[in-house]
């Protein structure tokens, strides 16, 4: 493997060849997500920007429930409404996602714009639409999971989980197969693509998960299992330290000589 390769026929953009020298590959994107409403489907890509707001056009609108604005916390999502994740927002402007009006496809087969108050009123009385161009996340603006957490998890609970369950942006498979492999980040500047990116924490996680994003079916053990066996967390946090483009495929690295958490 030469200094510009780095294996599955990859290299690193926007690297120069002592970069890459210096670097430890840590495996690769296999998909990449955004999500345009908070708590709604979310949209699968081939190659997304990402700011220092996270992924273009993620989770820059939020439903907000009832009396809750004071709330530290009054966004209505699958907590409340799990058929929330079978609505489908999409962008009419693909390619200015942050700027693009946003429509969305409700489970009955309607097409709405997300501001309609029909919308609302579908979702819950009092229920109100707000956007926030910086993103409306719940940590941190980009969240990473890799293959081998969910198939370990997956083993655990006894069921195979799709991704999609834990509403990652990156999903990555990392190199050889020990379990939980992004835990070891924490604490490191990854690049991916063009992008680098801080891995800050783990992701702490709620009852969110318990429900099939595509049929809203809730399975108690999947949170009781990762409470149980992983101090309640599973993938990881990260901020944008340098913005930049990523594309299904691009390698994830690591620098050499960084320390990882154990």
């Amino acid at each position: 493997m030469t200094p510009a390769t780095l294996g599955h026929g990859l290299t690193a953009k926007g690297a120069s060849v002592k970069e890459v020298a210096l670097m430890q590959v840590l495996g690769r994107v296999v998909a990449l997500w955004r999500y345009p409403v908070k708590s709604m489907a979310g949209e699968s890509l081939d190659s997304a920007d990402v700011s220092w707001h996270g992924v273009a056009g993620d989770r820059r609108w939020a439903f907000i429930r009832a009396g809750q604005v004071a709330n530290g916390f009054p966004w209505l999502t699958i907590r409340q409404r799990p058929e929330m994740s079978l609505y489908r927002p999409v962008f009419t402007d693909p390619d200015r996602p942050d700027a693009s009006p946003t429509v969305v496809h409700t489970p009955s087969g309607a097409e709405v714009d997300v501001q309609d108050p029909a919308l609302a009123g579908e979702l819950g009385d009092g229920v109100r639409v707000m956007k926030q161009n910086r993103g409306i996340f719940d940590v941190l603006p980009v969240s990473l999971m890799t293959t081998q957490t969910v198939d370990s998890l997956g083993e655990l609970v006894g069921t195979v989980l799709d991704p999609v369950r834990f509403r990652p942006n990156l999903v990555v498979e990392a190199a050889g197969d020990a379990p939980y492999p992004e835990d070891r980040w924490v604490g490191s500047t990854i690049r991916v693509g063009d992008l680098e990116m801080r891995v800050d924490q783990r992701d702490q996680r709620c009852v969110l998960v318990n429900y099939d994003p595509f049929t809203t079916e809730r399975n108690p053990a999947i949170l009781r299992t990762i409470a149980r066996d992983r101090d309640a967390c599973l993938g990881v946090y990260g901020t944008i330290t340098r913005p930049g483009r990523v594309t299904v495929g691009d390698p994830v690295l690591l620098r050499a000589g960084v320390s990882r958490a154990a």
